[in-house]
């Protein structure tokens, strides 16, 4: 596959609740749900290519599965307004397997920062389980709103929080955890001496 495809596909997951509010306005849930399926198809293709066990690999394949696993249940329900339960499924995903990751070390933080710097020391792995926290306590809010988005707003501020806004919001904490990350560094090395 080419990287521009893979690229066109990660957009178009990622804008997913977009492309549902779209897709309703001139087609049937089953169409939609369809293109929902062959871009799940196409993505997991995609990322066939990645090293196998990758924690980022394995994040990723969590909302290709709930993708699939949707489009499926419209495919045979014909029911649209499953469709507005991914980025539910997402967050309740992502929480299980941050969350799991603290109960059997080490943390995803960790596991993604070994991948740049293998030689962490116990300061910065146990900074790693904090930002592994905060991140599950990020998925448990902003499941919940997609929750109440899902349920009780109508379709076109479930797509501005979901498509939008819960994404601003990640955006938000990404860059937080990146300043406050410069500051531990500089209070100590978070790469273990290799003499």
């Amino acid at each position: 596959m080419s990287k521009l495809l893979n690229i066109v596909i990660a957009v178009l997951l990622v804008g997913y609740p977009f492309l549902v509010y779209f897709g309703l306005i001139w087609f049937d849930a089953r169409a939609v749900a369809l293109l929902l399926i062959a871009l799940a198809a196409v993505r997991l293709a995609c990322l066939d290519k990645a090293p196998r066990g990758a924690p980022l690999c394995q994040a990723l394949l969590l909302p290709i599965a709930v993708v699939a696993l949707i489009g499926l249940l419209v495919m045979v329900s014909g029911e649209p307004s499953l469709l507005r339960f991914y980025p539910v499924a997402v967050n309740a995903g992502m929480l299980l397997l941050f969350g799991a990751t603290l109960l059997r070390p080490p943390s995803m933080i960790e596991r993604i920062a070994r991948l740049a710097e293998p030689r962490l020391t116990p300061k910065a792995a146990r900074y790693t389980r904090v930002v592994t926290q905060v991140w599950c306590g990020f998925f448990v809010v902003n499941g919940a709103i997609a929750l109440a988005t899902t349920v009780f707003a109508d379709f076109a501020v479930w797509t501005l929080y979901n498509g939008l806004i819960a994404y601003l919001l990640m955006a938000l904490l990404f860059l937080g955890e990146l300043f406050v990350r410069r500051r531990v560094r500089r209070s100590g090395p978070a790469v273990v001496d290799a003499r």
